[in-house]
């Protein structure tokens, strides 16, 4: 008797070609399908043939709900070794992002009758596959919720912050925050770590805070961990009290801090400038037995190097030494380029020697800066030895390289070889920056040839170099300086034009040159117009204006000038000095006398201090004579009683008797 099978009409209507065989992963029962006849029949013969009427005997299975791992726990008793589901790379290979991801996911799930449980969802929102996806990622977080009978768990949250917060999606942690914020779902500590430093790392101090009163409230007893994320959530949004007052339960508890912890608590000290308390939590480590690591080191290192505190960087690096700790190249570029900094040369090629001893490479920039210290320190021979050392080692210098031993070269007189050496960069396509430019227009300037330097501040135009502050400076200082003012005022004015703002050291240059060619109007002109800017005067800017004001018989204006300089806030303590010394040696003395007894008489100065002044002014200016006799008289500092009054005897009157 031939069996009659019942099916579904969908099924009827498709395709008679054989199915895959997708029930090989599970353990439900394929259906039974007809074979597929030997000669191909017309659609129209299944409803006329009743051979092919189908009837319905039994349901489909309910869908199952696959877990992450397949059941082999009779078969493999360590759970080190569980096996992935099958269905989790196929689950995978479906969420690509497109358009269509959650109808395929649906169709998929349908046509398999499989559902994904809560622990197969958050398993996948923590594959790697998935990491810095946080649009599919959530995409396919809803999507799972919608499924019939499902309710997401607390780990499927928590692999969804962790997810997002990879990638600082805020408006969606926040959304799922709340989401299940208003669940009761039981926290536990591992959940309670993975959202703590989750919300810590962004920021998020309020939502650290709630899942730290969750915790309290199921009785979850905080671990090490705990308090560690904790603590650096708190220091990550510069709530550093509250993360003092943590660590001082710590300290009071069972649960000591760690080297975890105190790296912490430094880096947040240093973050927030406080760099001296950093140090005062470090030398409390040794008290309480905690080894720093080479992470305590290297905070400390560059705060101490951001501070420009070069020697505590120093015995820093040497402390690592000492506990043989290894030292991150980091943390020599910071000792190295600390030093160099502070001019102590030698004692940087020490530490540099010490690093290729222990066989950690050096980099350009390590030899740049050592480059740059020798010739800083007028040790141009040394610059250079360490400049072929660093060819020899295999380092190609880059342009920073080449500009510091242009600029070394040119202060040194060696111009032809700067020349050559800019030659070479040409030729050898070392990309040529604004500073090598400068630096060998700046020489060629000083050495008189000022018409090679503005053909090579031209030449930057079309090698389309941008011309900075500096490079118009030092062109600007050459002409000035050879006696091609208005040159330079033309430069100065195509400076303004192409918005390269003027410095204060522009304008020095450019009073001191209209001074000397008597243009002193225009020299105030110029000083007036860097007021109004908001430039701030520095002492070599009024030493430029002073020195000209009183060699043209101006001195009074100078005073004046100086005056409206300190509601500004700009007080030049050695201003009168220079202005006596520049009178003494023009041979001005009785103006020199005459500024010295009004710097008395408006109580600027001590008498005792402005004779001293007076006293070394003539001496330099080669004036001996009157300075011996200022220096054996009580003039300045003794007193002439006229009747009644006591008046103190005037320095004029060195010039009068």
């Amino acid at each position: 008797m031939r069996k009659t099978l019942h099916k579904p009409l969908s099924t009827i209507t498709a395709s008679l070609k054989p199915q895959p065989d997708h029930y090989s992963t599970t353990n439900a029962k394929p259906p039974y399908l007809l074979p597929k006849p030997q000669n191909p029949l017309p659609r129209s013969h299944f409803s006329s043939n009743p051979r092919w009427v189908f009837t319905r005997t039994s349901p489909l299975p309910p869908p199952e709900w696959v877990q992450p791992f397949s059941d082999l726990s009779d078969l493999i008793k360590d759970p080190k070794y569980l096996q992935s589901s099958p269905w989790v790379s196929q689950i995978l290979n479906l969420l690509d992002g497109s358009p269509t991801m959650e109808q395929n996911l649906s169709t998929y799930c349908h046509r398999f009758l499989i559902r994904l449980s809560a622990n197969f969802v958050a398993f996948l929102l923590k594959s790697e596959q998935l990491s810095g996806q946080c649009d599919t990622v959530f995409r396919f977080f809803i999507w799972a919720g919608k499924q019939k009978g499902y309710d997401h768990t607390l780990d499927c949250y928590v692999s969804l912050v962790e997810v997002l917060s990879v990638s600082s999606d805020f408006d969606r942690i926040r959304c799922a925050f709340g989401e299940f914020k208003d669940k009761s779902f039981l926290m536990n500590l591992n959940a309670a770590n993975s959202l703590i430093r989750s919300f810590g790392n962004l920021g998020l101090v309020e939502e650290l805070l709630w899942v730290w009163r969750k915790m309290k409230e199921n009785g979850v007893e905080p671990s090490l961990y705990s308090y560690n994320f904790l603590i650096n959530g708190l220091v990550n949004s510069m709530f550093l009290e509250s993360a003092e007052r943590v660590f001082e339960v710590m300290e009071g508890g069972k649960i000591l801090p760690d080297v975890v912890t105190y790296n912490t608590m430094i880096k947040g000290y240093c973050k927030s400038g406080k760099v001296q308390k950093a140090m005062e939590k470090f030398r409390e480590m040794e008290v309480r037995n905690v080894e720093p690591d080479k992470i305590t080191y290297m905070t400390l290192i560059q705060a101490c190097y951001s501070e420009e505190d070069f020697n505590s960087c120093l015995g820093l690096y040497h402390e690592m030494e000492e506990k043989e700790l290894e030292i991150p190249p980091h943390a020599y570029s910071l000792v190295i380029g600390g030093l160099c900094k502070d001019g102590k040369c030698f004692e940087a090629y020490a530490v540099f020697e010490n690093m290729k001893h222990r066989g950690c490479k050096a980099n350009v920039a390590i030899y740049t800066a050592l480059i740059d210290s020798y010739v800083k320190n007028a040790n141009l021979e040394g610059a250079m030895k360490i400049f072929e050392s660093m060819k020899k080692d295999g380092f190609e210098p880059d342009a920073v390289t080449y500009g510091v031993i242009v600029n070394g070269l040119c202060k040194n007189g060696r111009l032809e070889e700067a020349v050559q050496c800019f030659e070479y960069c040409e030729s050898n396509s070392v990309p040529i920056n604004a500073v090598i430019y400068s630096n060998l227009i700046d020489g060629l300037g000083k050495a008189g040839r000022v018409a090679e330097a503005e053909k090579l501040f031209q030449e930057m135009l079309g090698k389309e170099c941008p011309r900075d502050s500096y490079c118009y400076n030092v062109l600007i200082d050459a002409l000035a300086k050879s006696g091609k003012v208005g040159q330079a005022l033309v430069y100065f004015k195509r400076m303004e034009d192409e918005g390269c703002d003027p410095t204060v050291y522009t304008y020095t240059i450019l009073i001191t040159g209209l001074f000397k060619e008597h243009r002193n109007e225009e020299a105030l002109k110029l000083w007036d117009a860097m007021i109004d800017k908001g430039i701030t005067p520095t002492a070599a800017s009024f030493r430029a204006l002073s020195t000209g004001l009183c060699l043209s018989g101006k001195v009074a204006r100078a005073c004046k000038i100086l005056d409206e300089l300190a509601p500004m806030g700009v007080v030049l303590e050695t201003a009168f000095e220079e202005m006596i010394n520049v009178l003494c040696k023009a041979g001005r003395i009785e103006q020199a006398c005459k500024l010295a007894d009004g710097v008395v008489d408006r109580g600027r100065e001590i008498p005792g201090r402005v004779r001293t002044v007076l006293i070394n002014a003539l001496r330099k200016a080669g004036n001996a004579d009157l300075a011996m006799k200022l220096m054996h008289s009580k003039i300045g500092i003794g007193y002439d009683r006229m009747g009644s009054i006591k008046r103190r005897v005037k320095f004029q009157i060195l010039v009068e008797n």
